[in-house]
Formats: structure tokens, sequence, C-alpha cells
């Protein structure tokens, strides 16, 4: 008789079961927030390849809200933020969680100004935090790498001064785009190199309070605040290695502002949670990020506390 060496009868299966590759998974955090009534303190998780709802990870060392974040494949840093919801609790703190690993945060270092509003970008070693608001909004650009503990350090400027934007990247190029009071600008920087951003060119509409997500090839800008303030259900994309205008991806399943995104590069999805409508709300929906079209329903967060929280990913753009 022939003898398959490729072929295992049932039984061997079973037997070398725990030698089969695990599913894939790539982990979403969202972390702090607002409830409508307080900031809170609350990390959460999803995994991105399975639809469903978020679970506990650990806590903030306090309850914040308006946090900027970046991650690598192991680390998340959580930079900034109020305690407060306002100018006087405005922090310069960062902290840290191993993302495998669920439970409270560690203390990282300090942002060169204490900032919220800000936002998150990076690669596999460097951290980038962009712009912000102290008693005004700034213009600075820092950075900091993820694998040590430490301050961040100047990168350069952006090509002016801006809050409630946007930021994603590639393996290359960190972009932010929107902010400010509905701001359609979308400009760039190279990550591995410090310097000032560059023009990259308009969203199809100026918003601030949105969020982001990427690929290693295409960034996403979902919702937003369109200027005059009615609330976006707006998705639009560029190709990140080509500067020029964005094109319209689809939409939200509602108009939202102060959400956040976080992405998965495995299977290019892109989710987007929280945010506001009517009211705060715990709805994550997801996009692929290669395809247009509008966002699917994805499970929810574990409370509406969702106003200006923030996300990252062990598997972004910045990663592949």
């Amino acid at each position: 008789m022939p003898n398959y060496q490729g072929v295992w009868s049932l039984s061997t299966q079973m037997q070398n079961a725990s030698a089969w590759p695990s599913p894939p998974a790539a982990v979403g955090i969202f972390a702090g927030g607002y409830s409508g009534s307080a900031t809170v303190n609350v990390i959460q998780e999803i995994d991105i390849y399975s639809a469903g709802n978020a679970t506990d990870f650990g806590d903030l060392s306090a309850a914040k809200m308006e946090m900027a974040s970046v991650a690598s494949s192991t680390r998340g840093v959580f930079g900034g933020g109020t305690t407060d919801g306002g100018t006087s609790g405005v922090v310069d703190v960062m902290e840290y969680i191993t993302i495998a690993n669920t439970g409270n945060v560690t203390d990282f270092g300090n942002l060169t100004t204490a900032t919220r509003l800000a936002t998150g970008m990076g690669s596999s070693t460097r951290g980038i935090f962009n712009g912000g608001f102290t008693s005004s909004a700034v213009n600075t650009i820092e950075y900091i790498t993820i694998a040590n503990t430490g301050n961040a350090t100047d990168f350069g400027d952006l090509l002016g001064t801006l809050s409630r934007s946007s930021a994603a990247s590639s393996t290359v190029r960190g972009l932010i785009g929107g902010g400010n009071a509905g701001s359609n600008v979308i400009q760039y920087v190279t990550i591995a190199s410090t310097g000032n951003s560059t023009d990259f060119g308009d969203l199809t509409s100026g918003r601030d309070d949105l969020a982001a997500c990427s690929s290693a090839t295409r960034a996403v800008f979902g919702g937003g605040a369109l200027n005059g303030g009615s609330k976006a259900d707006i998705i639009d994309y560029v190709t990140i290695a080509s500067t020029g205008n964005a094109t319209d991806f689809g939409n939200l399943a509602t108009y939202t502002e102060y959400l956040a995104a976080c992405s998965a590069t495995g299977i290019d999805r892109g989710v987007f949670g929280g945010g506001l409508t009517t009211s705060y709300i715990d709805t994550i929906q997801f996009i692929s990020i290669p395809s247009t079209g509008n966002a699917t329903d994805f499970g929810d967060l574990l409370a509406a506390e969702a106003l200006s929280i923030t996300a990252c990913s062990d598997a972004h753009g910045g990663l592949a």
C-alpha cells in the first residue's frame, strides 16, 4: 500500500492539534473617555478579526479623556489628555500597557508639553504625537521610542496650530487629517526622520473630531464635525504613498463625532468605536480598508462612555 507521508489520520490530527497554528488575532484597544457626567479610567479590548463586544482590559492611572495613543506590536502608549474635560486638568503624562497581558497601565514618561486633543501614529519602533490643545492649539510634533520608557523628544512642527485632528500611518509615512474648526488639510511626515510636516492634499470635506485608521497602503478618515458643527457620517481615503486629495469611501452607520479608530493589516479591517450622535454611543462598526463601502456593525463597547475615547492596535498599518 502506498505510504502517503503528507496525510494524517483523524486520530493523528487530534493528537497533533496543539501543533496547528492558532487562528489569527489582532487586539484593538480603546481607553478613557467621557460618560456624560465624568471622565473614565477604563481600558477595553476587542479582537479585530472577530466581531463582538469589547471586554475589560484594565485601568488608566486616572480617569481621562481626549488622550492620544500609539502602539507597536507589543505595547500601547497613551499620552496627554484631561482629567476634568477642560484646560485645568490637562496632563503631560504618558503611560503604557503590554497588549498581550491584561492589566493596568505603567508610567512611561512625559510629553514635552501638557496637552489634550492631540493625535497619535507611528511605526513598529517610533510613536509620534501631533498637535493638541493647552490653553490654545499648538503646532508641536514629538516622538518616543515605544520600546524604551522615557520622555518625548521634539520632532518638528505641523503646518500650523492644530487640535481635534486624526492620524494614521504606513511603515514610512504618518498622515494627519482635519482638525480645528473644520479643516480639510491632510499633512504628512516621514516617521523615521525628524522634521516639519508637508502638505499632502485635502479631505473630501473639512471636519474636526474625526477618527482615522490605516492598512499598509491606505489611510481612511471617518466621521467628525463639519465646519458649522453638524456631525458627519463621511468616510474618505487616500493612498499613503501618493500625495493628493481624498476620495469618497462610503458612510458610517450614523453621523458621529468624537469617535476613535484602530485597524488590523492581516485582514485590512478598520474599526470605529464610540463617539457622539444625538447622545453618547457604545457602537463599534467596521470597514474593509481595500474596498470602498459603508461601515457594518461590529459590536459594542462596554458602555456609552465613549466621548473623546482613544484607540490603538497591535496590527495597524505602521506595523505591516
